[in-house]
């Protein structure tokens, strides 16, 4: 009932999940992002314990195919479990249970993976990893909403459309950016439009926040104040 695709950039350390279905909130399910260890989608009928134990395994060293069979050992129902991931060294593994709904599989490359089951055809996955190689110039949120746009127009959930996620982490413990649309007629157009926001809006406050390398992040209340103004807010901190 679900498409997502995981991947690793090497240039920058970052790892993200993007993933549509026709279910609700699927954001609330599905991704699972860790700084320095890997990218998991879980999804069918999903099981939101795996994607933890999975970076767990990854985090200990074991290669995401060890990690995923790890996982899934203790699951009864693994059958109806769909589960891929990436780690840092780009390497991927994915599983889908007997039991799944057809179409479902998935496709990966060299650190990425894409996976989906409910499908109206293979070409759903293949479309979104070839769309995600071809696109290399991008920066990865945007590389991964065009890699999404592909397999939507491949046909995407052969039950329709409802909710789409993007989730993507690089030094901190928790996400750089972190997108939810949980139910709209056209979620990966929706989507695509907080993305734009995010650039905007979103992404230039990252460097500010406090981080591991710079615990308390930017404090400088006149330059603050300054950029206030220069978007024409009547603001002040108390001094």
């Amino acid at each position: 009932m679900t498409w997502s695709i995981v991947a690793h950039d090497p240039d920058t350390g970052a790892f993200a999940v993007a993933v549509s279905t026709k279910a609700f909130a699927v954001g609330a399910f599905c991704p699972f992002v860790r700084s320095g260890v890997g990218a998991v989608s879980t999804q069918s009928m999903t099981n939101r314990y795996l994607g933890p134990a999975v970076l767990d395994g990854m985090a200990r060293g074991l290669a995401p195919a060890a990690a995923v069979e790890g996982a899934l050992a203790g699951d009864e129902g693994r059958g109806v479990r769909q589960v891929h991931a990436v780690d840092r060294f780009g390497r991927t593994a994915a599983w889908t249970g007997g039991n799944c709904v057809e179409w479902c599989g998935g496709v990966s490359a060299g650190g990425v993976s894409v996976a989906g089951n409910m499908l109206v055809g293979e070409a759903v996955v293949a479309e979104t990893l070839a769309a995600w190689k071809r696109d290399t110039g991008l920066p990865m949120p945007e590389r991964l909403m065009l890699a999404m746009d592909a397999g939507q127009a491949a046909g995407g959930d052969r039950r329709g459309r409802q909710s789409a996620a993007m989730v993507m982490v690089t030094t901190e413990d928790f996400p750089d950016l972190d997108l939810r649309v949980d139910d709209h007629p056209d979620p990966l157009v929706e989507l695509r439009r907080l993305l734009v926001l995010w650039r905007d809006q979103g992404a230039p406050r990252v460097g500010m926040t406090p981080s591991k390398a710079n615990p308390s992040g930017f404090i400088d209340l006149d330059v603050i104040e300054a950029g206030w103004a220069a978007r024409g807010i009547d603001l002040r901190f108390r001094r």
